[in-house]
C-alpha cells in the first residue's frame, strides 16, 4: 500500500508545472530517499508512515488539480507536519526528507 501511494505521489510531482527541472528532480530525488527509509521502517510503525504518505498524496493532488484550492494545499501539508512529529525523535532522517519536500513545494509557491 506504502508503494503504491509513493507512485501516485511520484506521477503527481511529474505533472507540476510550477518551478524549474531542477527542484522537480530535486523532489523525485526525496522521494526515493523517503521510500529507502520506509523500507527500513519497523512493522510496529508502518500505520504511521501510512498517515504520512496519504498527507503527501492529498498535498501532491492539490497541487496538481487545475483549479486547485489554497485552503485544502495548506490543510493537507498541515496534515504531513502532524503526522510526521511522532518520527521526530525516532526516526530524525525521515523527518528531515518530509520536511525537504515541503520547503521546496513552498518556494515553488505550492
Amino acid at each position: 500500500m506504502i508503494k503504491d501511494t509513493l507512485s501516485k505521489i511520484e506521477s503527481a510531482i511529474a505533472k507540476i508545472k510550477a518551478g524549474d527541472s531542477a527542484e522537480k528532480a530535486e523532489l523525485v530525488s526525496l522521494l526515493s530517499k523517503l521510500k529507502a527509509d520506509l523500507a527500513e521502517l519497523p512493522a510496529s510503525r508502518i500505520e504511521e508512515a501510512r498517515s504520512i504518505g496519504y498527507f503527501t498524496e492529498a498535498a501532491a493532488h492539490e497541487v496538481t488539480r487545475e483549479n486547485s484550492s489554497v485552503q485544502l494545499r495548506n490543510l493537507s501539508i498541515s496534515g504531513i507536519s502532524y503526522a510526521v512529529k511522532g518520527f521526530e525523535v525516532s526516526h530524525p532522517q525521515m523527518v528531515s526528507v518530509v520536511n525537504e519536500i515541503c520547503m521546496i513545494l513552498a518556494r515553488m509557491g505550492i
